[in-house]
């Protein structure tokens, strides 16, 4: 495994599911890091899953708030000294149905958490640490921004502008700071649930790999591309996807 050693990193919406995943993943290499949700509970709780204070600390907020944002990475540097990771995770979609039919309020807040928070969080990473010292970040995309996505278009529309502003920072920051992100299909998390439960034996069909994804194989990938490994990789978006996008399943 690649090791994080003496490394830091900051992961939002990192409570439970895909978050906790990749700050487990982290964690398990070597690396000390500041998870973020909105709820201080579960966070807290999740901190102490990660192995408490020596290993993790938490600092609750909503991830488009711009001072908890300069918060959360004012605290990692000075709990930890250093910020050389970023994980952009927190995504919400409130709204299901066409994109025509999505209240303009509800569209911008998707826009405000998915796309705006993310360019905020690696300013803030940036400006903290990683502009002189250097970084990587990943930001958690999905293949809903790859193709049309009925039902959870205007989450998809967000998720796609995630992979151009990925490709943008991949050029703006190099070569000190690599920027990437992760395109999953269905992973079985409770964000995801509404799209499979009660029918995840017929969700999983149409995948070649013949099941739906976990939070381990998005932090396995996340993990490598944070990585000396992936050390000449920037603006790419790795699709996590079972083979789903080979054969146009939902």
């Amino acid at each position: 495994m690649n090791s994080f050693e003496d490394r830091v990193a900051l992961v939002t919406g990192a409570s439970r599911g895909i978050g906790l995943g990749i700050a487990k993943q982290l964690v398990a290499r070597g690396a000390r890091v500041c998870v973020t949700a909105r709820k201080p509970e579960p966070l807290a709780e999740a901190v102490a899953e990660l192995g408490g204070p020596e290993h993790a600390i938490g600092v609750p907020g909503k991830a488009d708030d711009e001072e908890h944002c300069a918060d959360a990475i004012a605290k990692t540097v000075e709990r930890f000294g250093r910020l050389d990771m970023l994980v952009n995770n927190t995504g919400i979609n409130p709204v299901y149905g066409p994109v025509l039919d999505v209240d303009p309020a509800a569209a911008a807040k998707i826009f405000a958490v998915n796309v705006v928070a993310p360019l905020a969080w690696i300013r803030g990473a940036r400006d903290a640490w990683m502009g002189e010292h250097g970084g990587s970040v990943v930001n958690v995309a999905s293949i809903a921004g790859l193709r049309a996505s009925p039902g959870i278009g205007m989450y998809g529309v967000s998720k796609a502008a995630v992979i151009r502003l990925t490709q943008e920072l991949g050029v703006e920051l190099g070569p000190g700071i690599r920027v990437n992100a992760v395109a999953p299909a269905v992973v079985k998390t409770q964000f995801a649930t509404a799209l499979y439960e009660g029918r995840e034996e017929q969700v999983s069909a149409a995948y070649p790999l013949k099941r739906l994804g976990v939070p381990d194989d998005v932090a396995g990938a996340v993990a490598f591309l944070l990585s000396d490994d992936a050390g000449w990789i920037t603006g790419q978006t790795v699709v996590l996807d079972g083979g789903v996008t080979l054969g146009g399943g939902l």
